[in-house]
């Protein structure tokens, strides 16, 4: 059954491209049920959009699709109070509020931006693959450490405390999926005062009065998040950083707390999903890595391959405002409308042999980053951790020692586990 793409133990097999592919063909937008997943409840149901030009519309309509009326995520939030929280974060903003948020933190992923950050990022990966040389390792969570390490540099977090981003990442993303909801990996030992005092907030796994867990995207859920958030941001008020824009911007206290859980989780997750995926790639194609050694400059758009192959993100969902007919699919105000990206980037009518990794594709108009007024504010500084860790990879040999294990998911591509081996 076509409710396979909403299960998310599907996808600790492999992204179902068939079950797309056969979609796009027969049924481009088509209604998928949300049966309960273990305690999770059941779910209204969705309207699923597969083909690439149907995405592209649904995503520069923000009129007719909504983030704001249901926000993005496939799952309902559990109560008004959750919808009303997160309804106040830029990703959940419809224009104009969400231009106006946008304003207030662009200035730090500008291209001039990240070009001041470049030498930085590319020490930083540098010294993460010397690191692993002559030694098996797991690449996911060495990689993990660049967008982790990235974003503390720019938010202001010490080094001491930039686990605790790998952390609330890993409980946003991965809740679906056992073991990455309970990972647990920053030191108290050697956190940050502000931080132990913040990790005092860190809620215990508890139910709603229904039985159901907490959903891990409501404000209870990342009590600890939200406080350590308010406490760094005392510490930045005189510095003219990220942190201090966001203050000085006239954000509300839900709009600066949701502010610091996008930059902090959506910020890192895309990439500690991207780069692992990009690395499976290439050992999956094993000619078109030999053919990127052989050309480094080809680089940009094997990375730009890579992430329309291995989407990070393989999903968003809006919500209709009105009544309207796409793909033949009559759509009712306040329907929820999830648009595929996995599914697009492999369209026939947009890539010729969608199926084929080629690192020379041109042009190659994915939509990993997304399309429209939400196209991803921070896709110029992932595009350069990921140039910057795989022009480090290139000279040496990789040997993978173990399967790769995936995330279970239907919204993250990612990757759990791959061991490697790097040798000079």
């Amino acid at each position: 059954m076509d409710e396979e793409i909403f299960l998310p133990a599907t996808y600790a097999s492999g992204v179902p491209y068939d079950t797309f592919r056969r979609l796009r063909a027969t049924s481009p937008v088509t209604w998928i049920p949300e049966p309960a997943v273990g305690s999770w409840p059941a779910g209204t149901g969705y309207w699923a959009v597969f083909r690439h030009a149907d995405v592209k519309h649904v995503l520069r309509s923000p009129d007719l699709f909504s983030s704001n009326l249901g926000a993005t995520q496939i799952r309902d939030p559990d109560t008004p109070e959750d919808l009303a929280f997160v309804r106040a974060m830029m990703l959940n903003q419809d224009p104009p509020d969400h231009a106006r948020l946008r304003r207030i933190v662009a200035a730090a992923f500008t291209p001039r931006s990240v070009r001041a950050l470049e030498e930085t990022i590319n020490d930083r990966a540098r010294t993460l693959i010397a690191s692993a040389l002559n030694r098996e390792t797991d690449f996911v969570d060495l990689a993990a450490d660049l967008p982790v390490w990235t974003l503390a540099h720019i938010m202001g977090v010490p080094e001491s405390d930039r686990r605790l981003l790998y952390d609330w990442a890993s409980r946003v993303i991965g809740y679906q999926d056992t073991e990455y909801a309970a990972l647990s990996t920053a030191d108290t030992a050697t956190m940050s005062p502000i931080a132990r005092a913040a990790m005092r907030h860190r809620p215990t796994p508890s139910t709603r009065p229904d039985g159901h867990p907490v959903n891990p995207r409501s404000y209870p859920a990342l009590a600890d998040m939200f406080a350590y958030a308010h406490a760094l941001a005392a510490e930045k008020r005189r510095n003219q950083d990220i942190m201090s824009r966001m203050l000085e911007g006239g954000l509300t206290t839900q709009e600066f707390e949701n502010m610091f859980f996008l930059l902090a989780v959506a910020g890192n997750e895309t990439l500690r999903n991207g780069i692992p995926g990009g690395l499976l790639t290439l050992l999956d194609h094993p000619s078109e890595l030999a053919r990127l050694r052989a050309d480094p400059s080809l680089l940009p758009s094997a990375v730009e391959e890579m992430l329309r192959y291995w989407p990070p993100v393989m999903n968003f969902r809006r919500t209709a405002t009105r009544p309207i007919t796409l793909g033949d699919q009559e759509i009712q105000p306040n329907d929820k409308v999830v648009v595929y990206h996995a599914s697009a980037n492999r369209d026939e009518s947009a890539f010729p042999d969608p199926d084929r990794f080629d690192i020379t594709r041109t042009p190659n108009d994915h939509v990993s980053f997304g399309f429209g007024p939400h196209f991803c504010l921070g896709a110029h500084l992932a595009r350069t951790q990921m140039r910057a860790i795989f022009r480090e990879l290139l000279p040496h040999h990789i040997t993978r020692t173990g399967p790769p294990v995936r995330l279970a998911s239907n919204f993250q591509n990612g990757l759990k586990h791959l061991p490697v081996h790097l040798a000079p």
